[in-house]
């Protein structure tokens, strides 16, 4: 047993190590967001409430766990994709680590990851709050328009972050499969910390008490060209290590 559990110590050894680089770099974004004055610790106030926090005003006690859950689920959905991808790939599966597959299947993963979060917000909220909500929201074929748009955008991450997993398993492959685990943990450092600028100037364009659009599409705009630029960059990286 213990000879078993030392062979799948390296394995295990990766994902315990890209799990601390994940949390180093998002501890790095909050404390950011601290110094600048983007997260709010104070009870809502009458005036001058940042949107978010109008927001998350309603998730107290058990519709807060239920929405934890929730948040759970996507991201389970979203990262299980680019694992799934970077198998793939690994395998050497037709089509797998070019980029317009890579953000195909991450537009997918999003798509199912927010129908799942509609199906489990519809138990989620009371039907005084959908009413009090569906009151406020446009029609169904915009909120299905914004839906879709909002989806290709996670989609353009995710499709980054697959070609990264993927560019990871191509370098290793053409060294005979050795030094993966390496590769994966700089990858998500680099990555991540690009990654964890952009979150934090787009998140705190929108927590704000008066949002602006230009500025909020100014940081989606910037999000996007990141995003398709690191699935450019890993998909050259994957070439290269093919050749």
């Amino acid at each position: 047993m213990l000879q078993q559990m030392k062979g799948m110590a390296r394995p295990y050894g990766t994902l315990f190590a890209l799990a601390l680089a994940v949390a180093l770099v998002g501890r790095i974004g909050l404390a950011v967001m601290d110094l600048t004055g983007t997260l709010s610790y104070d009870y809502i106030s009458a005036s001058g409430v940042p949107m978010l926090d109008v927001i998350c005003s309603i998730l107290t006690g058990s519709t807060l766990v239920a929405f934890m859950a929730l948040a759970g689920l996507v991201l389970t959905v979203s990262t299980a994709g680019v694992a799934l991808q970077g198998f793939l790939c690994w395998r050497g599966a037709e089509g797998a680590g070019r980029p317009a597959a890579a953000f195909l299947w991450g537009w997918a993963a999003a798509l199912v990851a927010v129908v799942c979060a509609f199906v489990m917000a519809s138990g989620i909220l009371s039907a005084v709050q959908v009413a009090s909500m569906s009151s406020k929201l446009p029609g169904t074929a915009v909120i299905v328009a914004g839906v879709i748009v909002f989806a290709a955008f996670i989609g353009t991450l995710l499709g980054a972050a697959s070609m990264t997993v993927c560019a990871c398993v191509a370098r290793a492959k053409a060294r005979g499969g050795s030094g993966l685990g390496r590769e994966l943990v700089v990858a998500a450092l680099a990555c991540g910390l690009v990654v964890m600028v952009l979150t934090v100037g787009t998140f705190a364009s929108i927590n704000t008490a008066s949002v602006q659009l230009g500025v909020v599409a100014a940081w989606f705009v910037a999000d996007v060209v990141a995003n398709v630029a690191i699935m450019l960059g890993a998909s050259a990286l994957v070439k290269k290590s093919r050749r």
